[in-house]
């Protein structure tokens, strides 16, 4: 089934919608209070334990190909806070398998309104709560002790880089999520294979193989979720200049998922595929 002209895009609504069905899955949550806190919880400790690692591997080694503790810091601190987003408000995306497999994908598409915005809202993953906070202080830190000289324009590429940064998480996971319109599988093993791939982005992408460089820049371009945005904060040379093409490289990613997913809605078959 072809993506018709009632789900043509319509930011206001859209965004209503967005927020009433995530309330509802919030509110869900919210009423099994010990695994809501526990969920954060386990986020947390995971994160700061990495941290705690990354620290001792500093007091051996005090320079990472150019990179100094707090300037990885922030690196690792970017992936963290954009998984935490992603999967707060986007986790839905992760159970796009199951739907397609139970026959599910049905119900969707009869109703007037955005496929990807009911999958999207479908599922929540409480986790990303303790993933944002702890991200976000761990940045503040790697800011405070970065010396970077801030202007409007680099606030503004701050801000524009972290919306690519989601953009281009989302659209990855989300075009990987859609291989199940061909197999008709809830298994998302595949999936997580792509995602594991971000563990190569939370350290200077310098100390690995070109293979492994050309990898996660050009075929997955996680890369461009936290080593190039903060190369081109700090200034590297090189880079830098690579981390300004956030936004495009987001805009890239994001037609490319578009369209497996509508090419994957013409291979729906229902129940039964």
């Amino acid at each position: 089934m072809a993506v018709g002209s009632r789900w043509k895009p319509r930011p206001i609504r859209a965004l209503y919608l967005y927020y009433r069905l995530m309330s509802q899955q919030l509110k869900a949550l919210m009423s099994y209070q010990a695994d809501f806190l526990i969920s954060i919880a386990g986020m947390t400790l995971t994160q700061v334990l990495g941290l705690v690692f990354l620290s001792v591997v500093y007091q051996r080694i005090p320079d990472i190909h150019g990179w100094l503790f707090w300037e990885v810091a922030f690196v690792y601190a970017m992936v963290f806070f954009i998984e935490g987003i992603t999967s707060f408000f986007f986790n839905g995306m992760w159970v796009i398998g199951g739907i397609i497999n139970r026959g599910e994908m049905d119900r969707i598409l009869v109703r007037p309104v955005s496929p990807i915005l009911q999958i999207f809202t479908s599922h929540f993953g409480i986790g990303g709560i303790g993933m944002i906070l702890v991200g976000a202080v761990i940045l503040y830190q790697s800011i405070q002790h970065i010396h970077i000289e801030w202007s409007l324009s680099h606030i503004f590429m701050l801000i524009l880089l972290l919306i690519s940064a989601v953009v281009i998480r989302v659209s990855i996971i989300f075009a990987s999520c859609c291989q199940s319109f061909w197999t008709g599988s809830a298994n998302s093993s595949f999936s997580h294979t792509i995602h594991t791939l971000s563990e190569f982005v939370k350290f200077p992408i310098s100390i690995y193989s070109l293979g492994i460089q050309a990898l996660i820049t050009v075929i997955v371009p996680f890369a461009f979720i936290s080593f190039f945005p903060a190369a081109y904060l700090f200034g590297k040379e090189g880079w830098g200049t690579i981390g300004a093409w956030g936004p495009l490289v987001a805009v890239y990613t994001a037609v490319m998922a578009l369209w497996i997913f509508c090419s994957g809605l013409k291979k729906y078959e229902s129940t039964g595929n």
